[in-house]
């Protein structure tokens, strides 16, 4: 029987296509959609049938009062995130905010005040820590396969553009905004989190197919005191990769995409005697200079991960909010890692001002 009720607000490409998708689907097990707030009446209309039996609104506001609601999934506009969610905590609602959660940290660390004050739970949708791909990348990392971890690259990039709000500074968009929460959390993990973590680097401009005033171009590189370089790409120029995680270990490498298809070369210790250093030109048998030369014994895998971001990292991260809120579990992707998120985002603008033209 499922007995997590749930409220969404917005039935856009998220609310609906997203969130909505998953409780319409069978993966869904524990949440049923009691309520929806749409301003679109035609959308509220659709609403009504497509999740049986729940009440729709025009104005989130008309949920307070509603004791029956277990979590309120927050789906509206980029910059309306903020202003919603702290209402709903005041109104002593549970909230998971999609990303971003915020336009900067101290709207995040005012959010996650609220939530403690009024003993509520506050979530991010920051789904992707729990996708296949991630999972499997994580386990690899932690086996030791690949030896010490040196560098992440993570390349959220695309060939192809937009021109709808998701362009708009005002609507708190572009790509660092809408993609970045994304490869920038995945990157904070491997920092740990560490609160040294820091931008060392980051670029931010537009190519020739954005329509707004936001950036489609974004080069950055986090770095923290005796962690991996992790470096982060999301252009939308790049005709010739796909959404990648690439791991460089001391003893070899992996890609991985985001659709859950990898690949694996590694040595292992022992497996290739070590070379002495030799300290002046190399010859060949015929006394003749020469490159470095040998056949390096290595291991390759490769294969792909079922599942995505979309569909099984959904899944799990309403069984974590549901862990909390009815179990009172401790929750992997807290408001706190969103608000470390959303830290390096503003840092990136702050580095990077870009002109408001809308």
């Amino acid at each position: 029987m499922k007995d997590f009720n749930i409220a969404i607000i917005g039935q856009g490409r998220s609310g609906r296509n997203i969130h909505g998708k998953y409780f319409k689907s069978d993966l869904n097990k524990r949440c049923r959609v009691v309520a929806v707030v749409e301003i679109d009446e035609a959308r509220r209309e659709l609403a009504k049938k497509e999740y049986e039996g729940c009440e729709v609104y025009a104005d989130y506001r008309e949920l307070y009062g509603r004791k029956d609601i277990d979590l309120v999934v927050n789906a509206s506009y980029s910059d309306l995130h903020y202003a919603i969610t702290k209402d709903l905590l005041e109104a002593g609602m549970n909230v998971l905010s999609e990303k971003p959660m915020a336009r900067t940290r101290y709207e995040c660390d005012d959010l996650i005040r609220i939530a403690n004050e009024k003993n509520v739970v506050l979530g991010v949708f920051q789904q992707s820590f729990f996708a296949p791909f991630f999972t499997f990348v994580r386990s690899v990392v932690d086996s030791g396969k690949l030896g010490e971890l040196k560098q992440v690259d993570l390349t959220y990039s695309g060939f192809g553009r937009r021109w709808d709000w998701q362009t708009l500074q005002s609507r708190v968009a572009g790509s660092v905004y809408n993609t970045g929460p994304h490869p920038i959390g995945l990157g904070l993990y491997f920092l740990d989190f560490s609160p040294e973590a820091r931008v060392a680097f980051s670029s931010i401009s537009q190519t020739e197919l954005v329509s707004g005033d936001a950036e489609d171009y974004a080069k950055i590189i986090l770095t923290a005191p005796g962690k991996p370089v992790v470096d982060l790409e999301m252009i939308s120029t790049d005709a010739y990769l796909a959404p990648t995680i690439k791991i460089y270990g001391s003893r070899g490498c992996l890609k991985c995409t985001v659709g859950g298809d990898y690949e694996m070369k590694y040595i292992i210790p022992g497996e290739n005697p070590e070379r002495p250093v030799v300290a002046t030109a190399l010859k060949d048998a015929d006394g003749m200079p020469t490159y470095c030369g040998e056949e390096l014994k290595f291991h390759t895998e490769s294969g792909k991960v079922e599942g995505s971001p979309f569909d099984v990292g959904v899944d799990c991260l309403y069984e974590m909010l549901y862990g909390k809120i009815k179990e009172g579990k401790p929750m992997f992707v807290t408001a706190e890692i969103g608000a470390k998120i959303i830290s390096v985002i503003e840092a990136v603008h702050a580095s990077n001002p870009m002109p408001v033209r809308y």
